[in-house]
């Protein structure tokens, strides 16, 4: 890592409110902290190896109007909230309808998106704690409002399931009877297989946990909605507004990054051979089923604070 990051970041800045269609009167020094972490968060604490021309080139890739208006938007400025409104109260009210039953719903929900926006609760300094803290500048706003709105969704989807109850014990049996269907008692493995298998397994669901979280906002919603949340192609479409056709082809992209990820991680950080990791990769896709996969997207996102990841 470059030994003066923090006056690379601090020229970053310096250009980010210079290349900005609209500064919004923030001063440098109020910025400098927002594009710092940003910084730290998706650049180095992955490649804390960086030069100084990729340093640069991340801080100059940052959307600068957005990010500016979202910084002014934490501090209370009431015209950068009308303007936040006017120009993604239709993106998130078409990004709710999508992920509603009907207009009310998705009015209710795109109400609760700005509500969690502002800030529900208030910190010790006074300011208060929105989802706005969580928008880097990497990618557009309009994409990331849209993200904050299917987990909402998702988490919406959540509570009232667990209102829904299995009555007749006819259902209850059909039930067990469907989770149970093909399923044969296998012999166990030997203790040190068994050891060697677990740890295995334990590697790759981290491995491929690291690499989700580091995808892009919509691609990272995509993956969990078709996969965790079982949505199909076209209900996952129509929470991040795109055809069903695009989210196909995005998703099939989405598996073939997410295989080099975890393949770059088993390699690099685990010191595991190319064989190795082919041949383990191998062996859990034969040995996963769906509900698996389901299983180690759902250990990923378990916990409010690993929810919270999402919104980042």
């Amino acid at each position: 890592m470059p030994s003066n990051v923090e006056q690379l970041v601090r020229e970053g800045t310096a250009r980010l409110l210079g290349r900005a269609e609209e500064a919004r009167a923030l001063a440098p020094e109020t910025v400098v902290p927002r594009v710092r972490a940003t910084l730290e968060k998706y650049l180095l604490r992955h490649r804390a190896d960086a030069s100084t021309r990729e340093i640069v080139e991340f801080l100059d890739a940052l959307h600068a109007d957005e990010l500016l208006l979202v910084v002014a938007c934490e501090r209370g400025d009431e015209p950068a909230w009308d303007d936040l409104m006017g120009q993604f109260k239709a993106t998130v009210l078409s990004a709710a309808r999508g992920a509603s039953a009907g207009e009310a719903e998705a009015e209710e929900l795109a109400q609760s998106v700005w509500a969690e926006l502002y800030g529900l609760r208030v910190r010790e300094d006074g300011s208060r704690a929105g989802k706005l803290a969580y928008y880097s500048g990497c990618g557009s706003l309009g994409g990331w409002l849209r993200a904050v709105v299917g987990q909402l969704a998702v988490d919406r989807h959540r509570r009232t399931s667990k209102l829904v109850q299995t009555e007749d014990a006819s259902d209850f049996d059909r039930a067990a009877a469907v989770a149970h269907e093909g399923w044969r008692p296998n012999a166990p493995p030997d203790p040190e297989t068994a050891l060697a298998e677990s740890e295995a397994a334990r590697a790759v669901e981290k491995a491929l946990a690291q690499s989700i979280g580091e995808l892009e906002d919509e691609d990272r919603l995509l993956v969990r909605l078709y996969y965790f949340d079982g949505l199909r192609l076209k209900e996952a479409g129509a929470v991040l507004g795109v055809h069903e056709a695009t989210a196909s082809r995005r998703l099939t992209r989405l598996h073939g990054e997410i295989r080099r990820r975890v393949e770059a991680i088993l390699t690099g950080e685990r010191n595991w051979t190319r064989e190795e990791t082919a041949r383990t990769l191998a062996e859990v896709a034969r040995s996963q089923t769906d509900a698996d996969l389901h299983s180690m997207l759902a250990a990923e996102v378990s916990g409010g604070e690993k929810r919270e990841e999402l919104y980042e």
